[in-house]
C-alpha cells in the first residue's frame, strides 16, 4: 500500500478576510510530490484550513489511493475531523461533510495536529496565495 504525508495550512487576514491555501505532498520516503496554493477569496481562517484540507485531498486523489498521514496546525479541524469535537459553525458543516466523504475513500488514514513551527511550508505557501493574488 501507498503511504503519503500531506501538510496543510490556510490563512485568513482578518476574521472573516483575504485567505489562501497551501498543501504539502510527500510520499513514504519523505520525497516532495506536490507544493501547492490557492487564492481562497474572503474566508474565514477555519474555513480556509478545512479548504486548504479539501484541496489536497482533491490533488491526491489524482495520484491514487493509499494511506494518508495528514499534518495541520488546526487543533479545532483535526480535533473535529477525529470526532473528538463537534461541529457546531454552520459555515463549516459542509466543509467538514466532504472531508469525511473523501477520507473515506482512503485505505487508511491518521489526522495529526502538529505545531505551528513544524507546518511552515504550507503555511508559507498560503500566505503567499494572499501577497500573490494582491501584487504584495
Amino acid at each position: 500500500m501507498k503511504s503519503f504525508t500531506i501538510y496543510t495550512d490556510g490563512a485568513a487576514r482578518g476574521n472573516p478576510g483575504p485567505a489562501g491555501a497551501g498543501w504539502v505532498i510527500l510520499d513514504a520516503h519523505g520525497k516532495l510530490l506536490v507544493e501547492n496554493k490557492k487564492y481562497l477569496g474572503e474566508l474565514t481562517n477555519n474555513q480556509a484550513e478545512y479548504q486548504a484540507l479539501l484541496l489536497a485531498l482533491n490533488e491526491m486523489q489524482k495520484m491514487g489511493t493509499g494511506s494518508l498521514v495528514l499534518c495541520s496546525d488546526s487543533e479545532l479541524m483535526v480535533r473535529q475531523l477525529k470526532g473528538e469535537y463537534k461541529v457546531k459553525n454552520e459555515g463549516l458543516k459542509p466543509l467538514f461533510r466532504e472531508a469525511v466523504l473523501i477520507l473515506s475513500r482512503f485505505e487508511g488514514h491518521h489526522l495529526k495536529h502538529i505545531p505551528r513551527e513544524q507546518n511552515g511550508e504550507a503555511d508559507r505557501l498560503a500566505n503567499e496565495a494572499i501577497d500573490g493574488h494582491f501584487g504584495q
